[in-house]
């Protein structure tokens, strides 16, 4: 196939991924947005909704885009129990950010404030357990992070985080956000770093096909001085990015 024939089938895909995925989500979101007025049996009622919007979604990339997915180390349930750790992840497009959900089982996710001021759709992320990371406040709300975050893994779900913040490029690599060396010190957890590389294929307008790993590190231990637990995530997390 030739670049001119390559793009003009992304195109296409792309053309049928969009209106299949998005408007396929509807019935998700209307489903979840009922379940916050009935009376609150907990995050179950969120989790199996978010897990099956997020299957739906492997699914369309599969079969739409011809995205496959393969995952390279450990998986993260053979290290340690799951509700005991803190995922770390490379951060490069939407895509990892529900695909999450397949390996990972009902993860606390660490997500930008701007995302829960979304009307609506901010509650539903409150109530399935998004815990909200303003980048421009200090060592008080860094304590509410914590405790919203214990709260939400008392019944032992994981916690995910993107360390570098927000998207970025594939084949770069920024350093990490200073909030993170506070959440592993004050959690006290060991850390999993996840290596990804979806930005080629899903971080633009026309997606393509092929595959996306997924690379699990060897689990940190916690309690380890600031400067080497950020190289040990920065250098594992970036495992795919050379």
């Amino acid at each position: 196939m030739t670049k001119t024939q390559a793009n003009i089938a992304a195109i296409l895909r792309s053309l049928l991924f969009y209106p299949a995925f998005y408007l396929g989500s509807i019935p998700f979101v209307l489903w979840a947005t009922v379940r916050i007025f009935k009376p609150r049996k907990g995050y179950p009622d969120f989790a199996e909704t978010a897990t099956a919007w997020c299957r739906f979604h492997r699914r369309c990339a599969r079969f739409i885009l011809g995205i496959t997915v393969i995952e390279d180390g450990p998986r993260p349930d053979t290290q340690l129990p799951q509700d005991r750790v803190l995922f770390a992840m490379k951060h490069e497009s939407f895509f990892e950010a529900l695909d999450a959900v397949n390996f990972l089982r009902d993860p606390v996710v660490f997500a930008k404030q701007q995302l829960l001021r979304i009307p609506l759709w901010g509650r539903v992320g409150r109530h399935y357990g998004l815990v909200s990371v303003d980048r421009e406040a200090g060592a008080k709300a860094l304590r509410t992070m914590i405790a919203e975050a214990r709260a939400l893994t008392a019944d032992g779900r994981p916690l995910l985080i993107f360390p570098e913040g927000t998207r970025v490029p594939h084949g770069t690599r920024p350093p990490l956000q200073s909030g993170f060396a506070g959440l592993y010190k004050l959690l006290a957890l060991p850390v999993v770093p996840v290596a990804v590389d979806s930005g080629p294929l899903y971080h633009r307008w026309w997606k393509r096909s092929g595959t996306i790993h997924y690379r699990f590190g060897e689990p940190i231990p916690p309690g380890l001085p600031r400067a080497e637990i950020e190289a040990r995530v920065h250098e594992a997390i970036n495992a795919l990015n050379r």
